[in-house]
């Protein structure tokens, strides 16, 4: 978690580069390293999407040509939403950290601590999947709790009390609904939040950055995919969103 903090603070930036490779396996290897370089001044963090490796022969190599090119003081949160238990995990964690190279994973919290611990090493991120940026038709994450609250709310008081006891647990909350943002940051008010949903998914960023940010105008990584691919200068898209950020932050903190 040091090492986002110190990029985040030194860049001025909360932009995540999410990076979902789409064409064939030369044109994405090239896309691949402009994306990066272009955008390696404003980014925050990368993320690239395991599954839009894993669906190509020699996937797993350019996933690891990949991070490697990205500069090694920016954190890199491999997007596998793993959520398998104890020894399973432990050697996906293996895969992410140890194969991969990765800083950080976003996790599945249905089967419990155990699907999260074993990715809580020292100094790596955890994103805990709390409030998604999709609109399923049948959402376990919106079912009412007797309790009161949601099932999503439960995900983030898991996710609360794990990095209490842990360290480096953050949660995955989707732009595309700021009253769960809201919601989500009250219970977790600490903790960082890795927000898909911006962009193509139609997030509103004013009103995420609103509900999310922390008081001191910090917490959260505001992820960007298609629209940063599809871009003819991914670095000039990459600026106005960090501009566009950094003017809200300041009025919204």
């Amino acid at each position: 978690m040091e090492k986002l903090i110190q990029r985040t603070h030194l860049a001025q930036t909360l932009l995540c580069v999410g990076l979902d490779p789409i064409g064939d396996d030369a044109q994405v290897a090239r896309r691949l390293a402009e994306v990066i370089d272009q955008t390696a001044e404003y980014a925050a963090a990368f993320k690239p999407n395991l599954a839009f490796f894993l669906s190509r022969e020699n996937g797993v190599q350019l996933l690891r040509e990949t991070v490697r090119r990205i500069p090694g003081d920016i954190p890199v949160i491999l997007d596998g939403k793993f959520g398998d238990i104890a020894n399973t995990a432990d050697h996906y964690a293996r895969f992410a950290y140890d194969i991969v190279g990765a800083d950080g994973v976003t996790v599945n919290p249905y089967m419990g601590d155990d699907a999260i611990v074993p990715f809580a090493r020292p100094g790596k991120i955890v994103f805990v999947l709390a409030k998604t940026s999709n609109k399923p038709a049948h959402s376990l994450q919106d079912v009412a709790l007797t309790r009161g609250g949601y099932l999503s709310d439960c995900a983030a008081q898991v996710g609360r009390k794990l990095d209490e006891q842990h360290g480096g647990i953050g949660l995955v909350v989707g732009a595309t609904d700021a009253e769960a943002v809201g919601r989500l940051r009250s219970l977790s008010p600490d903790q960082w939040f890795l927000v898909p949903g911006v962009g193509a998914q139609g997030g509103d960023l004013a009103a995420t950055l609103r509900a999310g940010l922390r008081a001191d105008g910090s917490g959260l990584l505001i992820n960007t995919s298609r629209v940063l691919w599809q871009a003819a200068e991914a670095g000039a898209v990459a600026r106005q969103l960090v501009e566009q950020i950094n003017q809200l932050r300041p009025v919204l903190a």
